[in-house]
This record gives C-alpha cells, structure tokens and sequence, in this order.
C-alpha cells in the first residue's frame, strides 16, 4: 500500500464530517468509518452503508448479509476479508442511524462528494466493480442504469460486457429481506450467480 493510500484511508476512518459539519441532521452517534482497499485488490465491492453489527465491530457485511453475499460471490470468509483481494468501499462510511420505521436511513450525504473520487483515483488496478444495490448503482453505473433496481440486475450481461473500464456487475442487496426478490426473480440465481462466481474465480 503507498502512503498515499494509506494516508487517505487514514484521513478517511477519522472523518467525523457528518457529526461534525452535516449535510442535514448531523449523525446521531460517534461516527466509525468502515473501508477495506488495498493497491493489489482487483475486485470492488460498493455496497450502501454499514449496519449496527458492522458498526459495532468495524468489519464490513459482518452480519447475515454479509453471509449471504460471500456465498453468491463463492469465496470464504477468509478470503473475502482479505484485502489483497477484495477492497470494499460502501457509498456511507458511517452507521447512519435508523427512520421512524426501525429500518437504516439511506448513506449519508457527506462521504461521497468528499471522498470517493479521490479514494477511486489511488485504485487503478480494480478491474471488476461489484454494484450492490441501488446507492451503488446511482453512482456507478450512471448512463448503464435502468428504470429500477431490477431492470437494472436483469441486464447484468450487457452492463458486464460493456468495453468501459472497469468492468461492472450490478446485484441486489443481500439483505434477508429480499428474499422474495430472489423467488420472484429465479434467472439471478440460475443465470447471474453462476456468471459472478467464474468472474470472481478468475481475479482472485
């Protein structure tokens, strides 16, 4: 890792910007930065924003979620922590507090003006960018999105075999709670997983 990264991941797990100088209310707690890069990991991980496990422990898809993802992409734990071979960057870095309904707010506001180009431009190596839900996609993906997040996934072929660099591969979100857009949806298990597990297989 140069010291150019490392410092920028540095600057990033002390940013305290959404407690601090907020775009909105300001973070209902001490903020805990969770990012994972390296400069030899070839695949990007962008998913929404850490959950209260994740915060608590400051590992990132340290919850069912994240057993779940481990197992579409085909890779342990082991594996998938290791930074070598996997950087995850979520588009919130910071737990971001739950909405009267008991459910995550959305990423917070802050983190990606701020510093996801930046921490983008020391990663040059990346060369497959998995786009886990619709923040990520947002960001992404931009001209390759479609109407939702599902028609969005359904036309992972063609956004994955698009000649822009990096390669990209949107996917819904692991939660549990989506469930029932896997049974609904039986082509992501039949087509998409077996096509993501070869992609990973092949930069790892």
């Amino acid at each position: 890792m140069t010291d150019t990264l490392e410092n920028l991941l540095d600057q990033i797990r002390a940013c305290r910007l959404c407690r601090d100088q907020p775009q909105g209310f300001p973070l209902p707690h001490e903020p805990r930065p969770v990012v994972v890069a390296s400069r030899n990991a070839r695949i990007l991980i962008v998913g929404q924003a850490p959950g209260t496990r994740v915060h608590a422990s400051g590992l990132p898809f340290a919850d069912r979620s994240g057993d779940r993802l481990r197992e579409w992409l085909g890779v342990d734990r082991a594996q998938f922590y290791d930074a070598e071979k996997f950087a995850i960057i979520p588009m919130g870095f910071c737990f971001p507090g739950y909405d009267k309904h008991g459910s995550d707010l959305p990423p917070r506001r802050e983190c990606a003006p701020k510093w996801r180009e930046r921490l983008l431009a020391e990663l040059p190596q990346i060369e497959l960018i998995l786009a886990v839900g619709q923040y990520a996609q947002a960001w992404h993906l931009s001209d390759q999105r479609r109407g939702s997040m599902t028609e969005t996934v359904r036309d992972w072929h063609a956004i994955l075999a698009s000649s822009a660099k990096p390669r990209k591969l949107p996917l819904p979100h692991p939660s549990w709670r989506n469930t029932s857009w896997i049974k609904k949806n039986p082509w992501f298990e039949t087509e998409l997983l077996p096509a993501l597990r070869r992609e990973i297989g092949a930069l790892i």
